[in-house]
């Protein structure tokens, strides 16, 4: 078992440009910086992008986890394509990051969870920003797939959704409470089961009317029941009370009688038939149901921080392995002391194998 004191602060260099090459990099690294007391390095951040360098919420999230254990961020600033971090002890009480963009509150809460989790004392972090963004999970994935797997390793976190925000003005704010943890535990998830439902929200907000959320729910139906008839399908319309700017958006999620969670989701684009959206969250859920595994491909990587610190040896069972996944491995494995290997006898799908370093507050 390993304890924050038991790692040597030398400092590890990250190249920010490999493999994935974006924002998840800054995003794992500085995590797990603040928790294994590790100063760390990142060069060539974001080099191969069409904007490289720093953004604003990945500056937003830098701050918040310096902010999180009083920690020394050196070289923030926006289009800065190399970051010094400095960790120091991660502290309790009440936090804000905000983008001030329509950039993901999803991705900060990505970053600051693993850490507020190991905190002296119960913690909450107002984030604001995009709820509902592009090239990120939704808010709604959040809720209905990621948190109740995450209670699986023994996390325990709130997430009030106070205003919803859409791109390009933002200005949506989630507050997400944790209680501390002693350790987190290691999960066995290699045996899918069988679909017992699927349930969903297809949501509208603005002046966009709520038949755009029917239409986009009416279609993913008829498209899910084809394929799995004797399934029962609900998928909610709903109009948001509360938002800022016009947005749509669907989330579909399947469960299975071994509590997995897969998922497909969409956003609205101007211009863009409401049954072409849910058309594409269907058709998202339907391809991952169809590889076996347990998890779809937007869950699979974000559990690998929380295999890395978990105490044992942790197995998922995964469809093909992404990108964003395989990095995420190459950041633990620099990070910690964790040990991965990835088993996969030919099929589609893969077992992702992790003895945990037992992370101890």
């Amino acid at each position: 078992m390993a304890s924050l004191s038991a790692f040597q602060a030398s400092k590890i260099v990250i190249d920010g440009s490999i493999m994935e090459g974006g924002g998840q990099i800054l995003r794992i690294a500085s995590a797990l910086s603040c928790l294994t007391c590790q100063p760390i390095m990142v060069q060539n951040i974001r080099a191969g992008r069409s904007n490289p360098g720093l953004r604003p919420q990945h500056l937003s999230g830098l701050q918040l986890v310096s902010d999180l254990c009083k920690g020394e961020l050196l070289g923030g600033a926006v289009k800065s394509s190399e970051i010094t971090f400095i960790p120091s002890t991660i502290q309790s009480g009440r936090f804000i990051a905000d983008t001030k963009t329509a950039g993901s509150v999803v991705l900060l809460m990505q970053v600051s969870l693993p850490c507020m989790l190991f905190a002296s004392g119960p913690t909450q972090v107002t984030l604001k920003g995009g709820t509902n963004a592009d090239m990120a999970p939704q808010i709604d994935f959040t809720t209905m797939v990621l948190q109740p797997i995450l209670e699986r390793f023994g996390v325990s976190f709130e997430c009030d959704i106070k205003r919803r925000g859409y791109f390009p003005k933002g200005g949506g704010e989630i507050q997400v409470r944790t209680v501390p943890v002693k350790q987190l535990k290691a999960v066995d998830m290699t045996d899918r089961g069988d679909l017992v439902k699927i349930h969903g929200r297809a949501f509208v907000a603005g002046v966009l009317p709520i038949k755009i959320a029917q239409g986009m729910a009416n279609t993913a139906t008829s498209i899910l029941k084809q394929r799995y008839p004797d399934i029962p399908i609900h998928i909610k319309a709903v109009q948001e009370a509360s938002a800022i700017g016009n947005g749509c958006g669907i989330t579909v999620v399947a469960e299975t009688s071994s509590s997995c969670r897969l998922a497909g989701s969409a956003l609205g684009k101007r211009g863009v038939p409401a049954e072409n959206v849910g058309k594409e969250a269907a058709q998202m859920l339907l391809n991952n149901l169809e590889h076996g595994g347990c998890v779809d491909e937007y869950l699979q990587d974000q559990l690998i921080i929380f295999m890395a610190l978990a105490e044992g040896t942790s197995r998922v069972l995964a469809g093909p392995l992404t990108l964003h996944t395989k990095t995420a491995i190459h950041i633990a494995k620099k990070l910690t002391q964790a040990t991965f290997k990835v088993i996969n006898d030919g099929s589609e799908t893969s077992v992702i194998e992790c003895e945990g370093i037992g992370l101890q507050r």
